[in-house]
């Protein structure tokens, strides 16, 4: 959707707080590298606070995406992009590819108490 492709991460810390306590599944450190092994992205950062809102007014993207389980009305940064001229989009949501996805799959599959499929 643009030239450079930054991916902003939250740290695991701040993924416990959105998600549990069980979370995340993958230290930040390997999330990062899964990311920045994609070709299509240029770089990664992790950040430590409550939103990205201090990360998008350091970097103005010309474009902000966010996934398909935000709106316009509830993505942070939106207000600030668009006051200099940049633009918020909304890529479509994958069902069943989001991490809860993927754990519920698993849970349906093998069972909470821990059949491996022997």
């Amino acid at each position: 959707m643009g030239e450079c492709l930054v991916v902003a991460l939250n740290d695991d810390a701040s993924v416990r707080l959105l998600k549990g306590e069980k979370r995340p599944l993958l230290p930040q450190d390997e999330r990062a590298r899964l990311l920045a092994a994609l070709a299509c992205v240029d770089y990664v950062t992790i950040f430590s606070e409550a939103t990205p809102m201090a990360l998008i007014e350091f970097l103005q993207p010309h474009i902000l995406v966010k996934g398909g389980d935000y709106t316009l009305d509830t993505v942070v940064g939106r207000k600030e992009v668009e006051a200099y001229g940049g633009e918020v989009r909304i890529v479509p949501y994958v069902s069943g590819v989001s991490t809860t996805g993927i754990i519920d799959n698993v849970i349906a599959r093998y069972g909470a108490g821990g059949d491996h499929g022997k």
